[in-house]
């Protein structure tokens, strides 16, 4: 196959030309790897490669394949944000505080997916332990986004959305506490899901909210997203909060017609704050839908305004306790000089941790400090209660509900990173399916401003990925967005 048929084949077409010995996992490798080689130095979406150990994942594919094995991912290579463990791999989590930690075990979704013969290309950049939404609050300093370098590529797994739309790998795995997967994968313009919260166990992704992190597949198609969420999700007993449920295939109800698909339309997501490119193009990705059968009716999610304020509290409580083991005396980034104990873990953090981290860990010690978590923390809590109970209401009312992703398309770098708040309210369309626990993706649906991609959010209720897959695989097949290519990577 010529390289730029392989780059655009998707997994089906990938694992169909490995299937056919049209190419072998090494050479498919070995294409990727030439390719971060040549444009990771303008994107900066990995801070982690080796060759040799991505090299011999791929002959160990090849040689399953010869041995009678087969899989649909089996020698497809893919790459990993950096907020998982990997065995033997540098695991930063995009932080100065981990730069040079090498985990010595595998997360249970890195397991799974090198049990499908996945080989991994490397580690991506990502905000500092996955807070942000721009992806300039690395360590490792900024990623950029292929459709256009001077503009950020969304957060936290920014590096992860960079790496697949600029074909760097075919797919790649994200977390999603507040709409870190779905965001980056609007403003990169390819597909992202966020499943049912304990589909996909946390075991070995480094912590930062705990009650809202959920791992999830970035891909250009839903069908990818699909394939990669089938050999994602799994029980895992070391992880209290990992679900017991059987096995699914989640491709199983890709080709079902749209036909009586009830598409709720919340007011408040059309509201004032989204901008007119991207309002333009949700109305004609949902003209697309009724064209295919389905009807829309407009819901109401009237506490989704309070999702912002009450994340902001939640999430900030939840790592600050998670980033409390980070002291400087087991592993991680220690001070060089220091007087005593107290003050080695006080140099250390000061050092290991960037601006954003530190405000966030801040508000979250205040947020539960004496006098102040029966007003924050209990209170945000509540409203998260509510949040949920507004989306059990609307799904009495549709079968999926839609959206813009984000308010804007890409943003340049530096317009938002002086005003928290302002960087904050990206994620007003996403934290609310954090909140709740609810699976939601974003799949492209025309493009803005500055020829930049515009996501369409799609969310389920629980346990209801396969059919969020097949509303998103039947609007791909009529529409060519996710097929799209930003120029640097053609």
């Amino acid at each position: 196959m010529a390289q730029e048929e392989l780059l655009n084949a998707g997994l089906r077409g990938l694992s169909d030309a490995l299937a056919e010995k049209r190419v072998s996992s090494v050479e498919l490798t070995r294409l990727c790897l030439d390719r971060i080689a040549r444009l990771n130095p303008t994107l900066n979406a990995f801070v982690t490669t080796d060759p040799e150990k991505s090299l011999a994942m791929a002959r160990d594919a090849d040689a399953r394949r010869a041995a009678g094995e087969s899989g649909p991912l089996l020698g497809i290579p893919m790459a990993h944000k950096d907020i998982f463990c990997t065995d033997g791999w540098r695991t930063t989590c995009g932080s100065r505080m981990l730069a040079n930690f090498v985990s010595p075990y595998d997360a249970h979704v890195v397991t799974r997916l090198k049990a499908a013969g996945m080989p991994m290309l490397g580690k991506l950049n990502m905000d500092e332990f996955a807070m942000g939404s721009s992806n300039e609050t690395s360590h490792f300093g900024p990623v950029r986004n292929p459709w256009d370098p001077g503009r950020v590529p969304g957060g936290s797994s920014g590096g992860s959305a960079a790496a697949v739309a600029a074909r760097l790998a075919p797919a790649a795995t994200g977390t999603d506490t507040g709409g870190s997967i779905r965001q980056p994968a609007a403003l990169c313009g390819l597909s992202g899901l966020k499943p049912t919260y304990g589909v996909c166990s946390r075991y070995g992704m480094i912590a930062f909210a705990s009650s809202l992190d959920q791992a999830g597949p970035m891909a250009p198609s839903a069908e990818d997203c699909a394939w990669l969420l089938t050999a994602m999700a799994g029980f895992d007993s070391r992880d209290s909060t990992s679900l017991e449920r059987p096995a699914e295939d989640y491709a199983r109800d890709l080709e079902k017609p749209l036909a009586g698909l009830r598409i709720g339309l919340p007011r408040e997501f059309f509201g004032p704050g989204m901008d007119a490119d991207v309002r333009a193009a949700v109305e004609a990705a949902l003209d697309e839908f009724r064209r295919q059968g389905a009807t829309t009716v407009e819901v109401g999610l009237p506490n989704s305004g309070l999702s912002v304020p009450a994340y902001y509290v939640i999430a900030p409580a939840e790592a600050s306790s998670n980033l409390s083991r980070f002291d400087g005396v087991r592993y991680g980034h220690r001070a060089a000089e220091y007087a005593d104990l107290m003050d080695m873990y006080c140099k250390s953090r000061a050092e290991g941790f960037g601006a954003e981290v530190k405000r966030r860990i801040l508000i979250g010690t205040y947020v539960l400090s004496h006098g102040y978590y029966d007003a924050y923390y209990l209170q945000a809590q509540k409203i998260r209660r509510l949040i949920a109970a507004d989306f059990t209401e609307a799904f009495r009312a549709c079968d999926v509900i839609m959206g813009p992703t984000s308010p804007s398309v890409a943003f340049p770098f530096g317009a938002k990173s002086a005003d928290p708040v302002q960087m904050y309210l990206s994620d007003i369309y996403t934290i609310a399916v954090n909140l709740a626990g609810l699976p939601g993706m974003s799949i492209p649906c025309g493009f803005g401003a500055g020829g930049m991609p515009v996501g369409l959010q799609l969310v389920g209720d629980y346990f209801s990925e396969a059919k969020m897959l097949n509303v998103a695989h039947r609007y791909q097949q009529a529409t060519d967005w996710h097929r799209r290519v930003p120029a640097l990577a053609a």
